[in-house]
């Protein structure tokens, strides 16, 4: 596995990034005082209440709360991964990503990679080429046909075809000994003996497999007479493919729709492209494995609804109910998860083919939410005309829906469950500890001292010189004291550091979404009065800690003694406390 990207390269790469510019270039910002002002990206409005600031590097959106630096940004706007924002960046700037080494092995370089995804492109075009060239074509065509694909449809996804003798690829694209390992590293080529190589997919009709960029990163073929073995042949996974991570159609469902109000999930290649010939561009496939946690969270960054399309059998059923509970984790508010089923033997390659667009989205539009598909897998196996049944069918729901951070699906979950067990949902609620209750309540937190100083400072960085940096403190039993040491130091050791470099350093830390707010919060204060305003908060808070430890030790001088040199602290905490108290008074 690659390395991951060093700190120091984030933190130059947001440095060298003019947030202002990134999304004027996107977005279209207006001079508003010293920040920018934009109609929000990321819902609709029709006065502006997104601002970026550049002094911050960071913007912030009034209205639905979005809000971050320019790799957040990228994120959202594009719909990229963190990793796949971080390239984004450095290509705009012409730079190459580093990676630490993780794993031992020589890091690859980018001309490497890019070597990579080249030999992949330069397969996928090879496989065109023979769909329309080889001895095999006319009949290749005609099964093309035979399933309704138009030559648009064939030429937007790519497809093609992979020639039935053993080594037509390889002699093609290996003609170096460099070439030939990374066919066999890449499994486009098998080598059962040393030296002697062949062909990894045969007389099947092929499927590329795109990456968020565009870029070729694996296959699927397809049989064309099932008498040949599996139906589908999927590429193992390489060092540029993860079957767990990438959905076939998603590429080219967001290059066919300028906003993709819904996708579908099927479970074929064929589906997707036969939906898509049907007018239906907005399909996806999983690539030969169950709908991951990974994949729901790549659509519903992409996407408000998800609808997961499966036939009416037992295995479909296994598989919505494994999509489900992937998906709960992500169902924020506005997000939407919706299941049809097939009926017996149909596939959505069939069925739209026999039925056409407008009856086949009429099922879509009827599609089940989520909450009755959970209901009803659950309560098979409870007898809900017993006690044991209904606490069975309690125990197992709970859980389930504590994983959802919609506050409104929550509620509607709850009601529903208490409904089917005969309680009321404030019973239910009660049970339901959930982190998503926690997050309610600190989204409501009054500005105590200590949120104060953690706010200014990490708007403000340049703060963190004003006070003195008393790591002794953190052993302080005090909330919110290590955090703000810790901010402190960072700061301290990274004098250039905005706010939005600040942020992007506790990403991965669970404190990160606290500090979202923070940066945002609006303290209102004037800009001269900044530094004595954080100094006062930063003293009231050293006295907290001060008398928490004077506290802790007359206690235990009540109860087990003190030796000599608590003796001695004890005597300098009273005189140092009574001093300030003189100072300030």
């Amino acid at each position: 596995m690659a390395g991951k990207i060093p700190r120091e390269f984030i933190d130059d790469l947001l440095d060298r990034t003019d947030i202002v510019d990134l999304i004027d270039a996107r977005v279209g910002l207006k001079k508003a005082g010293k920040d920018y002002q934009a109609c929000c990206p990321f819902h609709n409005e029709k006065s502006p209440s997104f601002t970026v600031s550049r002094d911050k590097q960071f913007y912030h959106c009034f209205g639905c709360g979005a809000n971050g630096n320019a790799i957040s940004f990228m994120m959202e706007y594009d719909k990229l991964e963190f990793v796949d924002a971080i390239e984004e960046l450095a290509s705009l700037l012409n730079l190459d990503v580093p990676r630490e080494q993780g794993s031992g092995k020589p890091e690859r370089t980018v001309e490497q990679k890019r070597s990579d995804y080249d030999l992949m492109l330069q397969t996928a075009r090879f496989y065109q080429h023979q769909l329309k060239h080889h001895k095999n074509s006319s009949a290749v065509i005609d099964y093309v046909k035979s399933r309704g694909l138009s030559g648009e449809t064939v030429k937007h996804y790519m497809i093609g075809y992979a020639p039935s003798e053993w080594e037509s690829l390889c002699k093609q694209v290996g003609r170096t000994a460099e070439q030939r390992q990374q066919l066999l590293e890449l499994k486009l080529a098998s080598e059962k003996t040393p030296s002697r190589q062949f062909d990894f997919f045969r007389d099947r009709l092929m499927f590329p497999i795109r990456d968020k960029r565009g870029r070729v990163i694996a296959f699927g073929g397809r049989v064309m007479d099932n008498d040949q073995g599996p139906k589908y042949l999927n590429s193992p996974e390489t060092r540029i493919f993860h079957k767990g991570f990438e959905l076939y159609g998603l590429y080219e469902a967001k290059q066919a729709n300028d906003k993709l109000d819904s996708v579908l999930i099927v479970e074929g290649y064929m589906d997707v492209v036969a939906l898509a010939e049907q007018g239906i561009n907005y399909a996806v496939a999983a690539l030969g494995t169950a709908t991951t946690a990974e994949h729901m969270h790549t659509l519903f960054r992409t996407t408000d609804t998800v609808i997961c399309c499966y036939d009416g059998d037992r295995a479909g059923k296994d598989a919505a109910w494994r999509a489900l509970e992937n998906a709960l984790s992500h169902l924020k508010d506005g997000k939407s998860l919706r299941f049809v089923f097939l009926p017996d033997g149909e596939d959505p390659d069939s069925l739209v083919q026999q039925e056409g667009k407008d009856a086949f989205e009429t099922r879509l539009a009827q599609a089940d939410d989520f909450s009755k598909v959970l209901f009803d897998k659950l309560a098979q196996s409870c007898d809900l005309t017993n006690d044991a049944g209904k606490a069975k069918l309690m125990s197992e729901a709970l859980p389930m829906i504590g994983k959802i951070p919609s506050d409104y699906y929550q509620e509607s979950l709850l009601e529903k469950l208490a409904r089917l067990i005969g309680r009321t949902r404030e019973q239910l609620s009660a049970k339901l500890a959930t982190p998503k209750q926690q997050h309610s309540i600190e989204r409501k937190f009054k500005v105590t001292p200590m949120r104060r100083a953690i706010g200014l400072l990490i708007q403000h960085p340049q703060l963190a010189t004003s006070v003195e940096y008393l790591p002794e403190l953190a052993q302080m039993n005090i909330p919110g004291i290590q955090l703000l040491l810790e901010l402190q130091l960072v700061c301290l050791q990274n004098s250039h550091y905005t706010t939005a470099q600040l942020l992007e350093y506790f990403r991965d830390k669970p404190q990160y979404d606290a500090l979202k707010k923070l940066a945002v919060w609006r303290h209102d204060i004037n800009e001269q009065a900044l530094s004595e305003e954080f100094k006062n908060t930063f003293q009231f808070i050293e006295d907290q800690c001060l008398n928490f430890r004077l506290e802790t030790l007359l206690i235990k001088d009540k109860t087990e003694g003190l030796n000599s040199e608590e003796r001695l602290e004890c005597a300098l905490l009273t005189q140092a406390l009574s001093s300030r108290r003189t100072s300030q008074n």
